[in-house]
């Protein structure tokens, strides 16, 4: 089993989550956070049902993940 750093943003219509390190794009969505965590353990599960446990690999897997704020 292996753990994979997500990312979980609230909207003002629900939250979306996506993983960090992981091949192709996966995306899981909800009106609280749980809910989003678990519809993408779903997705996650299916893309890798679809495409292998290749997508799992990366050449520099993710240590950490940082969110941070910048003026534009």
């Amino acid at each position: 089993m292996k753990h994979l750093k997500i990312i979980v943003e609230r909207h003002a219509d629900g939250y979306v989550s996506y993983p960090v390190g992981l091949k192709g794009v996966v995306v899981g969505q909800g009106d609280t956070y749980e809910q989003a965590l678990l519809d993408l353990q779903s997705a996650v599960r299916f893309h890798l049902e679809t495409f292998g446990p290749e997508a799992l690999e990366s050449e520099e897997p993710v240590l950490d993940a940082f969110v941070a704020e910048a003026l534009y």
